[in-house]
């Protein structure tokens, strides 16, 4: 005989673990009990030692699914003699931490539930059990109960709880286990009538206990469930009405509110972009299925994988031609790009509109742009008024909100574009142990923290642009949370350079001691840490903007670092920004104080860009320039992406962060010849950074519009021109300074064919080029790159 206490680190807590463990250890023969704790899973089994070795031996090899064990620490303890096996109750103890699961897509048993007729749960839209549903956006502290969610206040029925208490139950201890008797209900909210969106919500017909109200979730007794099934079905069927009449409609999902219209119709897409303010900037797509899926988008099996997986994020996939047997998306989803953002049904309620509707929905963030996603019921309906025509509502409380993961797959290699649902707070593994819990608040675009403890990483979901106080209380809030499930205490705050940032000042105004960190410095180890590569590497740092320690805007970083500090070795020369942000905005104006600081304003090429400017402007731009009155000056790559888009008249003017730069991706001839070439001028002093001159590639990009070329070779030659740049800067430089690795980061390296070009061709270089996998490229990434410097830079002192 022999006796083991255990104890099991990592997700083992909202997976199905302690069932799990239980019917293992019945099956083995063993007594003993398990628990949730809140530092993990601990439990105790006893019996002959044969089986006790085999059951600690099946707790990896037959862990479920969704779980993830980092250690497993067994003690032999004495017999005892017990005589059963038990799931006691769990164990709260103060200042101890465990990981949480994400939320999880349907699971197929589930789905096959609720499209089951005879099924009690058949159309019940909150389904789920130990391997889907909700986890992370529904718990408020650990250990992993029901009464630690928002789901403890809705009492199980009978049905319900002898599932919940049936070791054999697949829902057996399934914390958000519910259905149409004891479980959420939906809701469905018209805009008062007189309005606007009147004609579109006319039609419903009269549903029984229909509105939510606050006074609604006051009151949750059980209810009949014939009743209660044909109240939700009717609201399904007049959602899915109101779709397919062109309303806009706010869908309640599990980290926050989607807004959704068909995808197929012109009229509704563009006044939901008119409503939203959300002007360009491409629209994710939902389809009912992958072959729908397929109609629409090539999905190699990489992608295919992610749109049909547990974590179900939008993928971005190449479109198809337009397809004769399924009706074409409105032009307003994704103008002019090459790529959709696609994602399947992840919730039991999705799957039953799309099987409803049978058509794409768009399903973008629940907000007006600039603001985060709304997650309450009367915060939606007060936010969302002006946009949505109705509100299709539930009265689960969402705890933390969570916009959908962006992904993509390039040469075989998944990358993320934002990481949300799903994927955080799933930790990052560190190469290293710190004993100083640190937290690093990231910068202003597309921000995200990251809190630092022990081994680990904590990078948040994306929190999106700090440039408002509704973005700022969502940053807070959701630091706070962080911080009290994971016990973190940070004991010193790292923020970027930029004295402006919303981000920096909250840093600034803490009591905690406080690192600086150069933003594109943070880029590189950002993702170097993730190779756990400490030695010094080249690092190309491309991007819009970022604060340099000499007070101007770079982005065209050559930089030899390590995690603790760097070297400028090349940087793109310097141009003026008339304007400032007005010339990011505006690319027409980057490109006029682009070809004026190189000499080349003057150039028959440059005459359809000053055609195009307003009456005025360019005296305006050239006594600005002339005078020096707001025009920082930038080294930024992302601006010369910008000033070439608009220089062959692709773009003027950017609706949003970035389109420039993608429209000049997008309509690249790859199938074209010829290349540009930068210009590398060595420096006049000892000690000063190189200089990357694109005096010669804007000479000729002047000369083939002169000459009539097409904007597709125009533009590929532009990225080749990029493209051989990184490689022979970087192979220069690998040499000179003896190091083999070579790190791609930031915005730029979001497009694909500089990405994938440089990648190939540095490997040819028998260089090593290093590029994330668990953040993305942009400055989502920035923050954990920070917080390592900040550590670094400590553990030197």
């Amino acid at each position: 005989m022999k006796a083991l206490e255990l104890h099991v680190t990592g997700i083992v807590q909202g997976v199905g673990f302690r069932p799990f463990v239980y019917n293992l250890a019945r099956a083995e023969g063993l007594s003993g009990w398990v628990l949730n704790a809140s530092d993990g899973v601990h439990c105790v089994v006893e019996g002959p030692e044969d089986a006790v070795d085999r059951f600690v031996e099946s707790l990896r090899l037959k862990a479920p699914p969704m779980s993830m064990i980092e250690a497993i620490v067994a003690e032999e303890i004495e017999v005892t003699g017990l005589t059963s096996f038990e799931i006691r109750d769990s164990h709260a103890e103060s200042g101890a931490m465990t990981l949480v699961s994400p939320d999880i897509a349907t699971c197929p048993e589930c789905l096959s539930e609720l499209h089951d007729p005879t099924d009690r749960r058949h159309g019940y839209p909150f389904i789920n059990c130990t391997n889907c549903g909700p986890r992370f956006t529904i718990i408020d502290d650990v250990p992993y109960d029901r009464p630690m969610t928002t789901m403890r206040d809705f009492v199980m029925c009978p049905d319900c709880q002898a599932e919940y208490d049936d070791p054999a139950d697949r829902r057996f201890h399934a914390q958000p286990n519910a259905c149409f008797v004891c479980g959420p209900r939906l809701y469905l909210n018209l805009r008062p009538s007189g309005e606007p969106s009147a004609d579109v919500t006319a039609h419903v017909s009269p549903i029984d206990d229909r509105e939510w109200t606050p006074e609604s979730e006051k009151v949750r007794s059980h209810r009949e469930r014939e009743v209660e099934a044909k109240r939700t079905a009717a609201i399904l069927d007049a959602t899915a009405k109101l779709l397919a009449n062109g309303a806009i409609v706010a869908i309640k999902g599990l980290g926050g509110f989607h807004l959704a219209c068909d995808a197929t119709n012109p009229a509704a897409v563009t006044a939901l972009r008119e409503r939203k303010h959300r002007w360009g900037k491409p629209l994710a797509v939902m389809v009912p299925d992958l072959e729908t899926a397929r109609r629409y988008c090539h999905v190699d099996d990489t992608e295919e994988a992610l749109l049909t997986g547990t974590v179900r994020p939008i993928v971005l996939l190449r479109r198809r031609d337009s397809d004769d047997a399924c009706p074409s998306l409105a032009d307003g989803v994704a103008d002019g790009l090459a790529e959709i953002g696609v994602m399947l049904p992840y919730t039991p309620l999705h799957h039953l509109l799309l099987r409803r509707l049978a058509r794409p929905l768009v399903m973008t963030s629940g907000n007006r742009s600039d603001e985060p996603i709304a997650t309450g019921n009367e915060e939606a309906l007060t936010r969302l008024a002006g946009i949505a025509d109705a509100f299709l509502l539930n009265d689960r409380e969402i705890h933390s909100r969570y916009d959908d993961s962006v992904l993509r797959v390039v040469d075989g290699l998944v990358e993320p574009v934002r990481r949300a649902r799903g994927y955080a707070p799933h930790p990052i593994a560190l190469p290293f142990e710190t004993d100083t819990d640190i937290l690093a608040v990231g910068p202003e675009q597309k921000n995200t923290f990251t809190l630092l403890k022990g081994g680990r990483a904590f990078v948040s979901q994306h929190i999106g642009d700090l440039e408002n106080a509704e973005t700022l209380d969502s940053f807070e809030q959701t630091i706070a949370l962080f911080e009290h499930l994971f016990r973190i205490r940070p004991h010193l705050v790292a923020h970027d350079l930029h004295p402006e940032y919303l981000s920096t000042k909250w840093a600034l105004a803490s009591e905690l001691p406080k690192v600086a960190v150069q933003h594109h410095h943070a880029h590189v180890v950002s993702v170097t840490v993730e190779h756990g590569i400490g030695e010094r590497v080249v690092g190309f740092a491309f991007d819009g903007t970022g604060f340099g320690e000499d007070g101007r805007i770079w982005g065209g970083e050559v930089l030899l670092a390590d995690w603790s500090g760097y070297e400028r070795l090349a940087h793109l020369r310097y141009v003026p920004m008339p304007g400032g942000a007005a010339a990011i905005r505006r690319p027409a104006r980057m490109a006029v104080g682009t070809l004026h600081a190189l000499g080349l304003l003057d150039h028959p090429g440059a005459r359809p860009l000053r055609s195009r400017l307003a009456e005025g402007e360019e005296s305006t731009l050239m006594a600005m320039i002339e005078g020096g009155i707001n025009c920082p000056l930038t080294s930024s790559m992302g601006r010369l992406f910008d000033s070439v888009a608009a220089i062959i008249g692709v773009a003027d003017d950017a609706r949003y962060e970035g389109e420039a730069a993608i429209l000049l991706e997008a309509c690249a001839d790859q199938q074209s010849s010829g290349s540009y070439e930068f210009e590398l001028l060595e420096p006049g002093t000892d000690g000063a950074p190189w200089v990357i001159d694109p005096t010669p590639v804007l000479a000729a990009v002047l000369r083939d519009v002169a000459a009539a070329q097409p904007i597709g070779v125009i533009s590929a030659r532009f990225h080749r021109a990029v493209v051989s740049c990184i490689v022979r800067v970087g192979a220069h430089f690998a040499a000179a300074t003896r190091v083999r690795h070579i790190a791609l980061c930031g915005g730029v390296f979001m497009n694909r064919i500089v990405l994938r070009d440089a990648i190939r061709r540095i490997e040819a270089e028998g260089l090593v080029p290093l590029t994330h996998r668990a953040l993305p490229t942009n400055d989502a990434a920035v923050s954990f790159g920070q917080a390592v410097v900040a550590w670094a830079r400590r553990q030197e002192r």
